[in-house]
């Protein structure tokens, strides 16, 4: 694995030894978090944010010899439903291609040397011809099989943010500035909203989220009216 920073990445806590947090990185490498990286403001127990095996996603800012150092408090909530989607997902690819090559271990660990198990899946469904270089003359029905069955789900983006006003017309003003067909906006109080969008991958979900936000700034700098993207 090739890290770098800012790069997000999903970890396994191993240990907490004070005021510090061990972690393995998925899927390999290990650092540390300091507590001044767990959470913004004061914590009174480490134990509330992370414990010994439990899965965090992290987001990488320096990387040296012997450690990575990591934060999990600069991590977005899209960024984290992100990484945490494309980790089930993996997962329920791992658990398909186990179940299709059980009698043909040798080649399910190569095509897993070459290839996540998602990203054999997802090439296999469009381009059949990957199965003949692993030589799966037999599983290649069944395997096809599976693939038409697991259908691709639509990929859903989401943030959150503030919008409030002290104008007269203030809630009338942003009905409107919500009006974006491309998305789903919920109110979640307190002034937080949260936009939503599927798309057909998650890059296609964050551009229609992330346009809608950009729009949605627009407006409100132009009635005057307080936006604020929210961090995770």
């Amino acid at each position: 694995m090739s890290l770098k920073e800012d790069d997000v990445v999903l970890c396994t806590v191993t240990k907490i030894d004070g005021t510090v947090v061990f972690v393995d990185i998925t899927p390999e490498g290990k650092g540390s978090i300091t507590m001044s990286e767990i959470a913004a403001g004061r914590i009174r127990n480490l134990r509330e944010y992370v414990t010994v095996n439990k899965k965090i996603v992290c987001k990488l800012l320096k990387i040296q010899k012997d450690n990575v150092e990591l934060s999990l408090r600069r991590v977005t909530a899209k960024e984290h439903d992100e990484v945490i989607k494309k980790y089930k997902d993996e997962q329920t690819a791992k658990t398909l291609l186990n179940s299709a090559l059980k009698e043909n271990k040798a080649v399910l660990e190569e095509i897993l040397k070459k290839y996540s198990a998602s990203e054999f899946i997802a090439q296999a469904r469009t381009n059949p011809e990957i199965l003949k270089k692993f030589d799966l003359k037999k599983e290649t029905e069944m395997l096809q099989k599976m693939f038409a069955e697991k259908k691709e789900k639509p990929k859903k983006a989401k943030q959150e943010f503030i919008l409030s006003s002290t104008n007269s017309s203030g809630l009338t003003e942003i009905r409107e500035i919500l009006s974006i067909p491309e998305i789903n906006v919920k109110y979640l109080g307190s002034s937080r909203f949260s936009a939503e969008a599927d798309g057909k991958n998650f890059k296609d979900a964050n551009h229609k989220v992330d346009s809608a936000l950009l729009e949605i700034e627009k407006r409100s700098k132009e009635k005057k009216i307080h936006f604020e993207l929210k961090k995770a």
